[in-house]
């Protein structure tokens, strides 16, 4: 049974970030003390890489033994390697090229002159191969978009329907079109499901996800935990929320 939803506000998108890369911190160095690698799965955007370049600047970052964490993304653009969009690119840029990471825990999903070539089906399937590999997924940290997509699972997408682990997508309504993603089955098989999000647009989306909208028409409502899925918002992006919805407060 997935995880009834918690809300976390904070006054700025800023203020987000920096909390989130505290509580992300706090996550894996919980996880490794009993032992275990953890296993998470990174996001793109605007607040995602802004939480990992938060991460790189604390003091904190170094309580992680980054050697013993299993890196995962939640999707990617289908676009050359060296591609400014991809996801892996960016977050390599903001933390893991500046932490001790052990390269064959870094799962970067292929890009469209890597080892599969233009093949999208075949990358994704590889993929697949590598998240199925993992008896538990400890976290996924998600962005959301203003309609409600998640990873690259839009609303009445092919993908919204797939029973898999890791989806090709192909006519994205947003650029590029192309890309891999990870199934809400597979998002659903996470302890924890954290979605990070912030701005006005995305308010309505966020009071339609907590208000109970299916996810077919808005895929962030099947985006849950088995533990726990944590919405982490910002001010504007909260403002749309009934005062019946439980929420932490604002900080």
């Amino acid at each position: 049974m997935s995880a009834v939803p918690e809300v976390v506000i904070h006054q700025t998108p800023d203020l987000l970030a920096a909390t989130t890369a505290a509580r992300l911190v706090t996550k894996l160095v919980d996880i490794q003390s009993t032992g275990r690698v953890p296993v998470v799965a990174l996001t793109g955007g605007g607040v995602g890489i802004s939480t990992l370049a938060h991460l790189n600047d604390s003091p904190a970052r170094d309580a992680i033994d980054w050697s013993r964490v299993e890196i995962l993304w939640g999707d990617e653009r289908f676009v050359p390697s060296d591609d400014p969009d991809r996801n892996a690119g960016q977050a390599v840029e903001a933390l893991l090229t500046h932490v001790k990471v052990d390269p064959a825990r870094v799962h970067v999903m292929a890009p469209s002159d890597g080892d599969f070539g233009p093949d999208v089906d075949a990358a994704a399937a590889a993929y697949a191969d590598i998240v199925d590999g993992f008896d538990e997924i400890d976290l996924v940290m998600l962005g959301m978009g203003p309609e409600g997509h998640v990873a690259s699972v839009f609303p009445e997408s092919p993908a919204v329907y797939d029973t898999g682990s890791v989806v090709a997508v192909r006519n994205c309504p947003k650029p590029p079109p192309t890309r891999i993603s990870l199934t809400l089955p597979a998002i659903r098989r996470a302890t924890e499901v954290w979605i990070i999000t912030a701005g006005a647009g995305k308010a309505g989306a966020v009071a339609l996800a907590l208000g109970g909208a299916g996810e077919v028409a808005l895929p962030v409502a099947g985006a849950t935990g088995r533990a726990r899925t944590l919405f982490l918002l910002d001010r504007e992006s909260a403002s749309a929320l009934p005062p019946e919805i439980s929420r932490a407060p604002v900080s």
